[in-house]
């Protein structure tokens, strides 16, 4: 979602902001901002790009280009249209104060209302110019009051999630900064702060920070930091050590992050597995929840609650964990679990699956499920997150930084920690030693196979200059292979606007087989298991019918050749690890046709990396 970013330090703040926001361009935005500070306070903010905002400051006065302290916003539009006026940062009437914001006020009409009677005039359509002029009034109202205490009183009127930083002419030696439900990371420097919606914009100068937690407040100067509670209870924070290096968040010499994260999976495949998959000892190593394995073995039910791709491989989680483990799996949107009363306690283990750890909704069921006594247990990628926070137990998927927005790389870690975790529940009860090694052995194959399906890319993109003009699309597959169609379809749909729709294939018959004509491609994942045969009769269904086939199908295998138009071959592996394979050239292909249409894959339009409002 939007972006943050924040300075206070030595160095000239505005080339510093407009690369943060360069660096947090992945997250989707509508329009960019920066106000800098330096005794007098300067707001610049337009419609556009980060690279329009950059250049409209190439004019700034010397007092402002000299300017050490200064905060700066990507906005992806929620209340309000894209425009000029509605971008952040927003400014009180006589222009000494300015706020950016993440999230959503839920009572911001009240609020406003309120203040409008008071004389207040507001000049944009968003909810956060609402905290602006409420810390104003607030602040105006006892001179006893710092920026700090007019900010802490603010949010006390405020309901909904917010991610804030707060700057002001009175005060010009600090920045504010508050976070409920969405994040906030402070990187810490020499004689110099940093702070940022997530680490990309930080981990160039510093790999030192801290990540603020729901209901607190930070008061940031160049020389100090001192994190509070709403309530004003000082807190100890720990200062972690970022992972990653600037490195893993280039290019490297691919056009797009998704196309080098797409190529990246054989290595990630290999990271998730290190240290955790023990071939030659026969078993499975999970660190993060040995302590509670035995509890994970023995639950009455568990629950995996996740939204879009997450949710896709929780699907896949949901068989592996039944057929390994034999324990009941349900699989809810995270969006829908706290609003649906779930039935859910202590004997229950609802696991939480996010690429970024701060998904809004996904919080928001883990909160329910503690609640309700269950053990909550995380699965997601980035260290100190909020769910790595909160929950009892977890696991890092280490798949490193993800900045398409469609994901890609994610999925595949996700899925291969859910294979991971379904096999250490199965040791010792429902599968015998030769059957975990069996499982083993196909896991430690897999970086080799993804590497000989990315050589098809020429293929694939070949087969996409055949569809590129394509209005809709049909996914099809079953058994472990269906929750990849429903991917393959979010892929195409995500990047290259074309409407799309996965189904398990028998489905096809219930309804889509209607849709069906010479101008609609269909997708199969036709890889030889035990549906296979009726997965050849859907084809012929479909051929029947005029539709373009396209398969993947398995290496030598002439059936599929014959039926369908083109067939893409990946090589041959066990039921279970398919879907890590058969996902792959779905993503290539949605790739190609979205370049050949010359859309934004990296930006898609109105999407967001990291969704932190529900």
């Amino acid at each position: 979602m939007c972006g943050i970013v924040g300075y206070i330090g030595w160095r000239e703040a505005a080339p510093l902001l407009l690369k943060g926001l360069k660096r947090l361009e992945y997250r989707g935005y509508d329009s960019a901002g920066v106000a800098l500070l330096n005794e007098s306070l300067l707001v610049m903010k337009q419609k556009g790009s980060v690279s329009g905002l950059e250049a409209a400051t190439e004019g700034l006065s010397a007092e402002m280009k000299a300017a050490t302290v200064g905060i700066g916003h990507t906005r992806w539009a929620t209340h309000g249209e894209p425009s000029d006026i509605n971008a952040h940062p927003h400014q009180n009437t006589v222009g000494d104060i300015a706020v950016i914001h993440n999230g959503i006020i839920e009572n911001y009409s009240v609020l406003k209302q309120e203040l409008i009677s008071q004389d207040y005039k507001f000049s944009s359509d968003t909810d956060s110019e609402v905290l602006v002029h409420l810390i104003d009034r607030i602040w105006k109202s006892d001179s006893s009051l710092d920026l700090e205490s007019a900010t802490r009183n603010a949010l006390r009127h405020v309901d909904g999630a917010y991610g804030i930083c707060v700057i002001s002419s009175r005060e010009p030696d600090k920045i504010i900064v508050a976070r409920k439900g969405s994040p906030l990371v402070i990187g810490i420097g020499t004689g110099e702060y940093f702070i940022a919606s997530d680490a990309a914009p930080i981990v160039e100068h510093t790999n030192k920070v801290v990540y603020l937690s729901d209901g607190e407040l930070a008061v940031v100067k160049k020389d100090s930091y001192v994190v509070k509670t709403i309530d004003n209870i000082e807190q100890e924070k720990i200062v972690t050590e970022l992972d990653f290096s600037l490195e893993k968040i280039e290019k490297g010499g691919f056009e797009h992050f998704m196309l080098k994260e797409i190529f990246e999976q054989p290595a990630v495949m290999h990271d998730v597995m290190r240290g955790r998959v023990r071939l030659e000892e026969g078993r499975i190593c999970l660190g993060g929840i040995e302590d509670y394995l035995d509890r994970l073995k023995h639950a009455k039910r568990i629950v995996i609650c996740a939204c879009g791709t997450s949710w896709h491989a929780a699907l896949i989680g949901e068989y592996l964990i039944e057929e390994f483990a034999r324990i009941p799996v349900e699989v809810d949107y995270a969006s829908e679990f706290r609003y649906r009363n779930p039935i859910v306690g202590v004997d229950d283990v609802v696991i939480l699956i996010s690429q970024s750890g701060e998904t809004a909704d996904t919080l928001a069921a883990l909160r329910t499920a503690k609640e309700k006594g269950a053990l909550v247990m995380g699965i997601c990628n980035v260290v100190g997150s909020t769910i790595a926070r909160e929950t009892l137990c977890g696991m890092y998927t280490h798949a490193g930084p993800e900045v398409g927005v469609a994901s890609t790389k994610a999925f595949t870690a996700q899925v291969i920690m859910l294979y991971m975790l379904a096999l250490a529940l199965s040791r010792g009860r429902t599968l015998s030693q030769d059957e975990i090694t069996i499982n083993l052995r196909e896991l430690s194959r897999l970086p080799e196979k993804a590497s000989r399906i990315l050589e098809l890319d020429s293929q694939i993109k070949d087969i996409a200059e055949s569809f590129k003009d394509a209005r809709n699309a049909l996914y099809l597959g079953r058994g472990y292979n269906f929750p990849v169609a429903l991917e393959g379809a979010l892929k195409l749909k995500e990047i290259s606007y074309i409407h799309a729709e996965g189904y398990p294939a028998a489905e096809m018959k219930h309804g889509p087989i209607a849709l069906i004509d010479r101008d609609m491609p269909v997708i199969f994942i036709a890889t030889r298991d035990s549906t296979y045969a009726k997965i050849l009769s859907n084809i012929e269904e479909v051929r029947s019918r005029k539709g373009r086939v396209i398969a993947i199908a398995n290496e030598g295998d002439q059936e599929v050749s014959r039926l369908a138009e083109h067939v893409i071959y990946i090589p041959q592996s066990s039921g279970p690890i398919t879907p890590l394979l058969t996902v792959i050239p779905l993503q290539l292909l949605a790739y190609h046709i979205a370049t050949l249409r010359g859309c934004n894959v990296d930006r898609p339009r109105n999407l967001a990396k990291s969704v932190t409002v529900e």
